[in-house]
């Protein structure tokens, strides 16, 4: 079982919240809803998380593949349910920008690998009813 711990350090609802290896993150809402803009919204942290761990899966499975990446980005954009409470997210799009000596085919091979099979962020996500969908910007040198 994976133990994480969190603390009311600031104002209202300004969390510090502490990962098994106590590495931490911040956490607030929004000003209009009494946050002090002191971390990060709690959603958009699941959207962080849902790039940072296709983005662990994608760079290991090019890596295996010899494909030498030079830069890696990604933006995500997300839509919650409207007049919902909870708002679950409905759609997510993930834009993949890369860079380097990388074959199309493979970097396309190693996203849907990702997103359709490997990803936990990504599978939590859809079982929610998510529609997860994503392009790739690739620039080869």
């Amino acid at each position: 079982m994976v133990k994480v711990a969190l603390e009311l350090v600031q104002g209202n609802f300004g969390f510090e919240a502490t990962d098994a290896s106590g590495k931490t993150v911040k956490f607030d809402t929004t000003p209009t809803d009494g946050g002090k803009e002191y971390g990060v919204r709690p959603m958009q942290a699941l959207l962080m998380a849902l790039g940072s761990c296709s983005g662990i899966d994608v760079i290991s499975i090019l890596k295996k593949m010899r494909q030498e990446i030079k830069t890696y980005k990604m933006i995500i954009e997300g839509e919650r349910e409207a007049n919902k409470v909870p708002a679950l997210w409905e759609k997510v799009h993930i834009t993949f920008q890369l860079s380097g000596s990388i074959e199309e085919e493979k970097a396309l091979h190693a996203i849907r690998l990702s997103i359709d099979k490997y990803c936990s962020v990504a599978e939590t996500l859809r079982r929610a009813g998510c529609a997860i969908t994503w392009d790739l910007q690739l620039t080869k040198d």
